[in-house]
């Protein structure tokens, strides 16, 4: 195996710009002795002489003419990775890949703070999924997703990850235009006893559903089924065909039609958090992108939906 130095490549350029080693080693910094040195045993190494020296220079040999044009792709490709591999180290260049819950809706500041990160650091691009709150932490551990937004509680959660709140919304209730509570401008959670709900938690699932579950029973009621259920954003629909209400927060309730009312609830902690979820090793790229997330929420408090 060939055993060429970066330094013995630089080297030897130099060499061929200034026309000599003397002129050279000057450039350089070095005894003439040490660049003489350096360029023999990289025409050892090449097993060809690139270099004939004379009294008035130095002239490129056929070989030479031909590494020499090879030794500056190689030096101008590596210096490229280089500044590459440091600009995406700063977080200034690369994908990030972004994963949001369906009760996170990616709507509102969410949008409008990639946006403007987006073209503060021309470099960098997202890649946006919509997995599970489970999924993510799963994903994010596997290093195949970078930053997770998810709606707490978030079940059995990852010690590698670093779990952060950065949002909370006011719970509302969804009920369709022509229930029976459509007309009133606010109703307590203890009220919804007897209503079928058109969502219920997943016995191993944490997120919205889970906060909802939460909420009834600490009004002594467990949610009752309706006939048509759903954890994802089609829960918005099922409410507006008719089969039930549904708890949601401010962001997921914009979302929902003319065929829906919405009503305020009147305890004071029916409310949600939103997390961002990283590892805790994070790359710089994640990082900031965290950060630009978690500002834009900070921001729009105290609701997501402004």
């Amino acid at each position: 195996m060939v055993m060429v130095s970066l330094r013995q490549l630089r080297y030897f350029l130099e060499v061929v710009d200034a026309g000599g080693f003397s002129a050279a080693a000057e450039r350089l910094f070095i005894a003439q002795s040490a660049l003489s040195r350096q360029i023999s045993e990289l025409e050892r190494e090449l097993q060809a002489v690139l270099l004939e020296r004379s009294s008035k220079g130095v002239t490129l040999t056929p070989a030479g003419r031909t590494f020499v044009d090879e030794a500056r792709r190689v030096l101008t490709t590596l210096e490229g990775s280089v500044a590459l591999t440091r600009s995406v180290a700063r977080g200034e260049q690369g994908t990030v890949r972004l994963a949001h819950s369906s009760s996170v809706p990616f709507a509102g500041a969410l949008p409008s703070a990639l946006f403007a990160h987006l073209q503060a650091n021309p470099g960098v691009s997202v890649d946006i999924s919509t997995l599970s709150s489970e999924q993510q932490q799963d994903e994010i551990e596997a290093g195949r997703i970078d930053v997770g937004l998810v709606r707490l509680p978030v079940l059995r959660p990852a010690p590698s990850l670093l779990c952060e709140t950065i949002a909370q919304e006011r719970l509302l209730l969804l009920v369709p235009a022509g229930h029976a509570l459509a007309s009133r401008t606010s109703v307590s959670v203890a009220a919804l006893a007897p209503v079928p709900f058109v969502s219920l938690p997943h016995r191993e699932r944490g997120g919205l559903s889970y906060r909802v579950a939460q909420l009834c029973q600490q009004h002594g009621f467990f949610p009752r089924a309706a006939v048509a259920t759903s954890r994802k954003t089609t829960l918005v629909n099922l409410v507006a065909a008719g089969f039930g209400v549904a708890i949601v927060p401010e962001s997921l309730a914009a979302l929902a039609g003319p065929n829906v009312r919405r009503v305020v609830l009147d305890d004071a902690n029916a409310d949600s958090e939103i997390a961002l979820l990283r590892r805790r090793d994070a790359s710089a790229l994640a990082v900031s992108l965290s950060e630009a997330m978690r500002r834009a929420t900070d921001m729009a408090r105290p609701t997501m939906s402004q």
